[in-house]
C-alpha cells in the first residue's frame, strides 16, 4: 500500500482586493465579485506534503477541495506542483455551509479515500480566518490532531515527528498515524509549477467544465483518463442533507459593517510657528489628541 496523503485545499475569495458587494444580504461571501484564489496556507500544507513525496517513492498526494465547478482550477494547480489527483466535491446543496457543514462533507469525503496516512491543510482560510475546518474534521474522523505545523522532522509508516510554531516559541510533537495536520503560514511556500506537469495536465477537466465549455475531449480522454477529475455530488456521498447548506450550518452573521477608508487630500506644512499651531488645533478638534 502506498503512503497515501489527502491535503484539504480550498479556493478562496481575494480578501486583499474586498469592495462594497463582498457580502451578499444572507452573511455569505459574494464570491461572483471576487477574483478566486488558491488558499495560501493550504499552498503551505501542498508544499509540505510534496516534500514527505519527495522522500518516499510510495507517496501519493491527493487533493480534495469543496465548492463550484470552478475550483476544480486549484486541483489542477496542485497537480502542476506535483499533486497526484484530485476530486471536487460540488452540488448546489453546499451553499452556504459553515465550518460545522463544510467539515461534515470533508469527513464523508475523506473516508471514501480510506486507507490514508495523513491528512493536511491550511490552518485556516483567508475568507473566513477561523481555522475550524481542520481539527472539526479531525474530530469527524476520529483522529489525532497536530495544529501550527510549520515543519515535518520525521516520518514513518507508523508515527510523525513534527514542529510547531507557536505564540511564543516552538514545540516538538509526535503522533501516531494516521492523524490530521494543520500547516502554519510559517511553513515553506509551495514550489513553482514544474512545465512539464503543467503540459501534462492542461487539459484536466470535470464533467462539468467539459459540459460548459461544450468541447469534445472523449478521445483525448480515452487515451489519457488521467485527465479526468472527479466530481463528488451529495449523494456520492451519501450525506445527511440536513447537515449541509444553511439548513445544516448554525453559524449565523448578525450584521456586517462595511468599512471605507476614504482617501482625503495631503496637506504640507512649514516649520512656522503659525503652520505648527494650526495643525495642533485641528488635530486636537478631530480628538486626534487632547
Amino acid at each position: 500500500m502506498s503512503f497515501r496523503i489527502i491535503v484539504l485545499a480550498k479556493q478562496v475569495p481575494d480578501t486583499r482586493n474586498v469592495g462594497k458587494d463582498a457580502m451578499k444580504a444572507d452573511g455569505t461571501v459574494n464570491r461572483s465579485v471576487l477574483p478566486a484564489i488558491f488558499n495560501p496556507e493550504d499552498l503551505n500544507a501542498l508544499e509540505m506534503a510534496l516534500r514527505i513525496k519527495d522522500q518516499r517513492r510510495d507517496c501519493e498526494v491527493i487533493v480534495l477541495t469543496m465548492g463550484p465547478f470552478r475550483a476544480a482550477e486549484i486541483i489542477r494547480e496542485a497537480m502542476y506542483r506535483g499533486a497526484d489527483r484530485g476530486y471536487l466535491i460540488t452540488d448546489r446543496k453546499f451553499a452556504g455551509s459553515d465550518t460545522l457543514a463544510t467539515s461534515y462533507a470533508l469527513s464523508l469525503a475523506v473516508k471514501k479515500l480510506e486507507p490514508y496516512h495523513l491528512v493536511l491543510s491550511g490552518r485556516q482560510a483567508i475568507d473566513g480566518d477561523t481555522a475550524q475546518v481542520g481539527p472539526q474534521t479531525a474530530e469527524k474522523l476520529h483522529l489525532p490532531q497536530i495544529t501550527y505545523v510549520e515543519e515535518v522532522k520525521e516520518v514513518t509508516e507508523k508515527h510523525i515527528i513534527v514542529k510547531r510554531r507557536l505564540e511564543r516559541g516552538v514545540e516538538t510533537v509526535k503522533s501516531p498515524l494516521p492523524a490530521m495536520i494543520t500547516v502554519h503560514g510559517s511553513a515553506a511556500a509551495c514550489r513553482q509549477r514544474v512545465s512539464k506537469l503543467l503540459m501534462k495536465y492542461k487539459h484536466a477537466r470535470t464533467v462539468t467544465e467539459l459540459q460548459n465549455e461544450t468541447k469534445d475531449y472523449t478521445e483525448l480522454y480515452d487515451q489519457r483518463p488521467y485527465l479526468q477529475l472527479q466530481e463528488w455530488s451529495v449523494d456520492d456521498l451519501n450525506a445527511d442533507v440536513s447537515m449541509l447548506g444553511l439548513s445544516g450550518s448554525p453559524t449565523k452573521v448578525k450584521k456586517i459593517d462595511n468599512v471605507v477608508f476614504v482617501h482625503k487630500d495631503s496637506k504640507k506644512l512649514t516649520a512656522s510657528d503659525e503652520d505648527i499651531d494650526g495643525l495642533m488645533k485641528e488635530l486636537i478638534n478631530s480628538h486626534v489628541i487632547g
